[in-house]
């Protein structure tokens, strides 16, 4: 799982409705790989600021700190919801998982993994980003 900072969550629109999402990602320069992303107060941790939490599904071989992450929502699985034990927690996780899986192999969002936003000339920055 990889956080945005605080300055990153505040840029974010903020007409964009808090849960959770399915899209791309792309560490660095690296690869790009199926995500889910949640975006709102995790109200099951209770937390006081809003975070934008992007789960990558793949195993990396070592951590990623510091990396230029790079996302693309491109659907939306459910509102964000509090849970009564994290048990529940962590299988709403895993279902979203593999309703985001599904989705992403369908022929028009696999195409836009390949999208020109994840490759783009080492060192270019585009909107600040």
């Amino acid at each position: 799982t990889a956080n945005f900072s605080e300055q990153v969550v505040e840029s974010f629109p903020s007409d964009i409705s808090t849960g959770i999402y399915y899209g791309w990602a792309c560490v660095g320069n690296g690869d790009v790989h199926k995500m889910v992303l949640s975006i709102g107060w995790n109200p099951f941790y209770k937390n006081i600021k809003k975070s934008v939490e992007t789960h990558i599904i793949h195993t990396f071989k070592e951590d990623f700190y510091g990396e230029i992450l790079s996302i693309v929502i491109i659907g939306y699985i459910r509102p964000e919801k509090n849970f009564d034990s994290l048990e529940a927690l962590i299988s709403a996780i895993q279902e979203d998982i593999e309703e985001a899986k599904r989705q992403l192999d369908l022929p028009e969002h696999l195409k836009l993994k390949e999208d020109n936003f994840f490759h783009l000339p080492e060192g270019k920055i585009v909107n600040n980003h």
